[in-house]
């Protein structure tokens, strides 16, 4: 029998499935499914789906479930998000079970984690925590050293503060993979954060949230 039809074992609390188009990473515009998982510790200060943020929030369906929902859906990149996915000990089984039956699979992940123990064959974006996320203190540094091809790293910059921390952490740690940095909604202009990267010469990449840019900020399901 192929792993894809193995029967999956497991629960997760789940907030939303949907099918959107990628609207961060190196594969922003892809048409993807997003599976929304509830939960999350950390509290930054510029969250954008505070309604995942609670460990009640959504249902609880089988990770088999969650698999054939995604495969009936048929898109070319299936993303898994929250709240932190991670932090329900079943999203690993739950990757696992995406990657086998769907060719490209995505993670998002706070880097508060551990992603060491994550299947090889996801791609897991890394979004470490600035000063203005209000939880620094919670990036895992000891995830930069698991980060393969296909990974990448995303920083939410709230001000020049936090693009200068940034600009030092990866000055320091020299991470082999894209570097994204998104201007913070509301808080920092994509021109300005564009100019600082080009008067630096950064070796990072701007990233828009084309989700919000296409259907507005306060959208959901989308």
């Amino acid at each position: 029998m192929r792993e894809s039809r193995r029967r999956l074992s497991g629960a997760l609390r789940v907030h939303e499935i949907y099918d959107s188009i990628q609207g961060e990473s190196t594969l922003a515009g892809m048409p993807c499914t997003l599976v929304r998982l509830a939960g999350c510790p950390l509290r930054c200060t510029y969250c954008d789906t505070p309604r995942a943020l609670s460990f009640d929030a959504g249902e609880m369906r089988d990770i088999d479930d969650i698999v054939a929902d995604v495969a009936r859906r048929d898109r070319p990149l299936t993303l898994v998000t929250g709240g932190e996915p991670l932090a329900q000990k079943s999203s690993l089984d739950l990757l696992a079970g995406l990657a086998a039956a769907r060719p490209l699979v995505q993670l998002e992940t706070s880097g508060a984690f551990d992603i060491s123990r994550v299947d090889a064959r996801v791609w897991r974006i890394l979004d470490i925590k600035t000063p203005g996320s209000g939880e620094e203190s919670r990036n895992d540094w000891n995830n930069l050293a698991h980060l393969k091809d296909g990974d990448e790293i995303k920083v939410v910059i709230c001000d020049r503060t936090d693009y200068d921390w940034a600009l030092d952490i990866l000055d320091r740690f020299q991470p082999r993979v894209p570097v994204l940095f998104s201007p913070a909604w509301g808080a920092v202009s994509p021109a300005e954060l564009a100019q600082w990267i080009l008067e630096d010469h950064a070796p990072v990449r701007l990233q828009l949230q084309w989700h919000k840019h296409i259907w507005g900020a306060e959208a959901t399901g989308v």
